[in-house]
């Protein structure tokens, strides 16, 4: 049996914190902040804990080492 391999697109988009909670950063960041609000762009520079249930147990199990 093989090793189990990190999806890496997952690993650059997601972190873990010291309690287990998972991280993510908003979408919409790169392009056309211009015309965006400062409140928004503002939020959009945050990390954000991940909410779902089952988007977490996706992200557990595409980045089973993810935050080690």
């Amino acid at each position: 049996m093989g090793k189990i391999k990190t999806h890496q697109g997952t690993a650059k988009r997601f972190r873990k914190t010291g309690s287990g909670k998972i991280l993510r950063m908003k979408g919409h960041r790169g392009h056309l902040r211009r015309r965006k609000s400062k409140n928004s762009k503002r939020e959009m520079d945050k990390m954000h804990e991940v909410e779902s249930s089952s988007f977490k147990k996706r992200i557990k199990r595409l980045a089973p080492n993810l935050g080690r």
